[in-house]
């Protein structure tokens, strides 16, 4: 092999060293750029599940009956998030947890570093509801009720948990169907029935018929007029068509 030859191949050589080399370069912060955004998600990620969980507790014991559903807004990958040794910690104040758009702080003890997390909550309640049309008058039974998951917001008076509740209940209105059943659209006595009084007294029950002057749920009080001696009295209702006296 001549002199010149021996360079040439030198030459190579060392072309492909460097190569090697600027591969290996390129390669190692290929690496580096793909590990990073990874554990910046797994941190937006962590958060976010942490949010959930949060809102979850907090709001679990606010109503025994209530079903809460909570769907966290992802947070902006472009936020960056420092590692936090002793974990996130999670607050948003009574009255945010009260509303269906929540904002919660988020924090780091490591550091003063904290952003607000926002979650869409809804909260679910399983009542009554009509199972179709139902016209004015109506008497209610198990043909034409239902039970139904039903937002909580929609509810602005008493809604009833169990079917057996308004079976007699009459419909003082039109009620389109899978409309929750509420207190201000029913009544188990209505004005001008003619119902049974119970008068209770000590180891005592009487009773006579009477006509009712109001309309009322059960629970509620309202006049009614002995059919007998026409005087009016005070009553509670206690079930279709029957209301009760305590003397």
């Amino acid at each position: 092999m001549t002199s010149t030859e021996h360079e040439n191949v030198t030459m190579d050589n060392l072309k492909y060293t460097n190569m090697k080399s600027v591969l290996c370069l390129i390669l190692f912060i290929l690496c580096a750029m793909m590990v990073l955004p990874v554990q910046a998600t797994q941190r937006h990620t962590t958060i976010e599940q942490g949010v959930e969980r949060y809102l979850l507790d907090a709001l679990a014991g606010s109503q025994a009956d209530t079903n809460v559903q909570v769907e966290v807004v992802g947070i902006d990958s472009r936020i960056a998030i420092p590692e936090c040794a002793e974990g996130f910690t999670y607050h948003a104040d009574d009255d945010a947890l009260a509303q269906s758009y929540i904002s919660v702080r988020v924090s780091c003890r490591n550091n003063d570093w904290y952003l607000f997390s926002s979650a869409q909550v809804s909260r679910t309640r399983q009542i009554v509801v009509t199972a179709g049309m139902i016209s004015p008058g109506t008497v209610l039974s198990a043909e034409n009720l239902q039970l139904a998951d039903i937002d909580v917001k929609r509810l602005r008076h008493t809604a009833y948990s169990g079917m057996e509740q308004l079976i007699g209940a009459r419909m003082k209105r039109r009620v389109r169907e899978g409309s929750p059943v509420q207190a201000n659209m029913l009544c188990f006595v209505c004005k001008g029935d003619r119902i049974t009084i119970t008068a209770r007294t000590a180891g005592m029950q009487v009773k006579t018929s009477g006509i009712a002057q109001q309309d009322g749920v059960v629970g509620d009080t309202i006049e009614v007029v002995n059919a007998s001696s026409k005087k009016s009295v005070i009553a509670e209702v206690a079930s279709a068509q029957t209301v009760v006296v305590n003397l």
